[in-house]
């Protein structure tokens, strides 16, 4: 007798037990234990149906080879979000919170085709400009300056008070941000991807942008934003507004991830406390809990059959990074030294194509803040801290940690070279979102 096929039982406390067969990525019991979700999700295969927000259905592929196969054929997935048929046909609105992530801008992410190719080849030969030197020198200004509004205090939220920080302070003075313009691209990128009012987070990140092209239009520099604008791609005043909140939004929230996540690994396994073993908790942490975790949204171009799901064209498919990274069957290749061999930059024509400069800052501002704090520790136990909920990323909402107060005298900033691109200050009589985080680091450059 053939037995009864079986179906894949959710983990214990997943919402999945009363919502039919869909699991959902949203809830912080799978914020709290994402792996038992991927486990249970292997059982359906190598692709399983999820549910990414309430009502929002997708397809996510867990395997690793599988997933290297959808990354790879842009012939029968398309990234143009345009093509996503539950937006199109009005079951999902304007107002669902994973729009402001999935929605199409015109922008090197959501294109295909020759469109893709201009785009990303602009955005790859300006930042291939990036000195390493210089950026190096940003991220440790950037770094000396948090920390020393901490330092007195012997405490710190890492979390809150660096890692969410230092990313756009580097990423504003490598686009050349004035004052004002810093201030709100900082509130409008934490507001999008903390979902804080972010409509109004939105809004206030496209006008600063806006202007910041506007500005370089008039004024240029020797900056990201003016390099990206003298192009040979020649790229409009839309085209460039959507590109640079591209860069922004991969220098935000992945990088600060990144950073996150390797602090916590370093902090909380003993076979890194030497401190000489950063570069490899990186790769440990990109293998194993990488700052996206399921993402890289695509499009069948027509109904098919993939990873063991019936898609129709336009379905929502996503790759799930963390899973697809932990797959069993990818375990005896890492450990025969393919330690670069994940997922966690994407793979294919939209392979991540700044991770060179996302390693670097990690690594600059994992060193600045080891070598400033060097017995800094953990300040609550470690099963204690709490992951943000939500169907992307991987992020810790805190990381409070605690070292010896130190004394801290007079700022005395490491100053911009004379070739590091120029960052100029606003006028006064601007008005300025609250916090002021750009303004006071600009402040404090000038000592």
């Amino acid at each position: 007798m053939t037995p009864e096929p079986t179906v894949p039982v959710p983990p214990p406390g997943c919402p999945a037990h009363d919502s039919g067969l869909r699991v959902p990525l949203y809830t912080a019991e799978y914020a709290a234990d994402p792996q038992a979700y991927y486990a249970h999700l292997r059982h359906y295969g190598p692709a399983a149906p999820v549910e990414i927000a309430p009502g929002v259905e997708a397809t996510l592929v867990t395997d690793h080879a599988t997933a290297l196969q959808l990354l790879q054929d842009s012939s029968n997935f398309r990234k143009d979000a345009r093509r996503w048929r539950d937006v199109a046909e009005g079951k999902i609105g304007p107002d669902s919170p994973v729009v402001p992530m999935l929605g199409y801008r015109p922008n090197a992410m959501f294109t295909d085709g020759a469109e893709h190719a201009r785009l990303r080849q602009a955005i790859t030969d300006t930042l291939a400009r990036v000195d390493s030197r210089q950026l190096t020198e940003m991220a440790k200004r950037a770094s000396e300056y948090l920390i020393s509004q901490v330092a007195a205090r012997g405490s710190i939220d890492l979390m809150n008070d660096y890692v969410k920080q230092l990313p756009l302070l580097v990423f504003n003075e490598l686009f050349g941000c004035p004052a004002d313009i810093g201030d709100r691209v900082v509130f409008g990128i934490s507001g999008v991807f903390e979902g804080v009012n972010a409509e109004k987070a939105n809004a206030v990140l496209g006008q600063a942008v806006f202007e910041l092209v506007a500005l370089k239009r008039a004024k240029p520099a020797d900056d990201v934003t003016s390099w990206l604008m003298r192009h040979e791609a020649r790229l409009t005043d839309e085209e460039l507004v959507h590109q640079l909140i591209l860069l922004l939004g991969a220098g935000a929230e992945p990088l600060r991830n990144l950073i996150g996540n390797t602090l916590h690994r370093l902090l909380t396994h003993d076979r890194y406390a030497d401190g000489g073993l950063i570069d490899e908790a990186i790769d440990d942490t990109l293998w194993e809990n990488p700052p996206m975790a399921n993402y890289a949204p695509h499009y069948p171009a027509s109904d098919m059959e993939f990873g063991g799901m019936k898609l129709r064209a336009g379905d929502l498919v996503m790759v799930s990074m963390t899973a697809a990274n932990t797959d069993p069957a990818l375990a005896a290749a890492r450990k025969a030294g393919g330690r670069r061999a994940h997922l966690s930059w994407s793979a294919g024509p939209h392979a991540c194509p700044s991770k060179d400069i996302a390693r670097l800052v990690t690594m600059v501002a994992i060193e600045s803040l080891l070598n400033r704090l060097h017995d800094i520790e953990l300040a609550v136990p470690e099963d204690s801290l709490t992951w943000r909920p939500g169907p992307f990323h991987r992020a810790l909402a805190g990381l409070p940690c605690r070292f010896t107060p130190q004394v801290v005298q007079r700022p005395n900033p490491p100053r911009a070279t004379e070739t590091s691109p120029r960052v100029e200050h606003a006028g006064a009589g601007r008005r300025q979102e609250r916090g002021g985080v750009w303004s006071s680091f600009l402040t404090w450059l000038k000592g």
